[in-house]
């Protein structure tokens, strides 16, 4: 793996048509993967509250501190996206973070650039043809992910960053059937995503936790769209604002919202206090571009969500120390790329581990 983000390989991206949804995991073997996902929502709670906290995504998390990110985007252009996966996948599970630290050098904040900048995106999403699905068709997300966390061996901690790796996800649009591979957090003919909860009940779709359906019932006015955000999130992550960037982050990189409801994230986002724009950031693709950002004062994390600066098309996220010291022992030094993520696939599929 790459240890700096900002010189990676670049990657081709292509555009077609599809749709997304939703993932996680733990249990025994089918049901694993269920419940974790269900419990999405207490980790939107908890995962921030801590300096050590920053990841979006349950699977990879670490044992010992931080979880990492996973890539499933916002889209803005129709169809299909790939892109050429660089860089190798890892196929045993055990013992997968032993290598270097990622870093990277901090992008230069604009602070009133944010809003400036997410209402020229959100003009672009808007005028994306929507995609298109067929009945019984579910969405394909591919991405490439990767972390960094501590990792104590022995009663000597250290940080250590997982390979960079590819996550692949099929969901029906009501998000109740799916499916999971990814390596180092299922086999390789990975695990179903499908189940009830511990109460027997179909698991409703929320916030924390939707499917592509329940995205479609969310208002698209940008003010009843952030006061339903504030409203569902209180109490939850390092003050109201910042679980409210966390939530419409997670929503664009975990699910792919219709054009008008991600320009209206986009947009809502913009009224968020602390928004800022960053000049420079690069996603698990090594693909550069510009960033919407906001720090987590409580962590000194800074999330940047990456668009290519000329297309303002969403390419991926990530999350880097950039004040402070933290994690495990303050071993995570400001540039350390805590989680990592890329966007390289959204489709819709004829069925589970189809691929486009």
């Amino acid at each position: 793996m790459n240890p700096d983000p900002d010189k990676t390989r670049t990657a081709n991206r292509h555009e077609t048509g599809g749709l997304p949804a939703i993932e996680e995991h733990d249990l025994p073997r089918g049901r694993h993967q269920f419940h974790k996902e269900r419990l999405m929502s207490q980790i939107h709670d908890d995962r921030r509250t801590a300096a050590a906290r920053t990841a979006r995504n349950p699977f990879l998390r670490k044992a010992i501190l931080l979880p990492a990110a996973t890539v499933l985007a916002g889209a803005l252009a129709v169809g299909v996206l790939v892109l050429t996966p660089g860089g190798t996948d890892n196929p045993h599970p055990v013992d997968r973070a032993t290598g270097p630290a990622l870093t990277t050098t901090i992008g230069v904040v604009d602070a009133k650039g944010g809003p400036r900048l997410l209402d020229r995106i959100s003009l672009a999403a808007a005028g994306a043809e929507a995609p298109n699905g067929r009945a019984g068709q579910y969405i394909y997300i591919e991405t490439r992910s990767a972390n960094t966390h501590v990792r104590t061996v022995n009663g000597e901690s250290g940080l250590v960053s997982d390979p960079l790796h590819t996550r692949q996800s099929w969901r029906s649009p009501d998000g109740l059937k799916g499916w999971l591979i990814e390596p180092g957090n299922t086999g390789p003919e990975g695990i179903t995503l499908e189940g009830r909860d511990e109460q027997g009940n179909v698991p409703t779709p929320h916030l924390g936790a939707p499917s592509h359906d329940y995205l479609a019932s969310l208002p698209t006015d940008p003010d009843a769209l952030l006061r339903k955000i504030y409203e569902e999130t209180e109490g939850q992550g390092n003050g109201k604002e910042q679980q409210a960037f966390t939530t419409i982050g997670d929503l664009l990189v975990e699910s792919w919202p219709t054009p008008k409801l991600t320009a209206a994230l986009y947009r809502a986002a913009a009224k968020i206090p602390g928004v800022v724009m960053v000049d420079s950031a690069t996603d698990a693709a090594g693909r550069k571009g510009v960033a919407v950002a906001r720090l987590d004062e409580a962590s000194g994390q800074r999330t940047e969500w990456i668009f290519d600066s000329r297309t303002f098309t969403f390419l991926g996220e990530r999350t880097v120390q950039v004040k402070g010291d933290g994690g495990e022992g303050g071993l995570i030094k400001p540039g350390t790329v805590v989680s990592t993520n890329a966007v390289m696939v959204r489709a819709f599929v004829d069925g589970i581990k189809v691929v486009p």
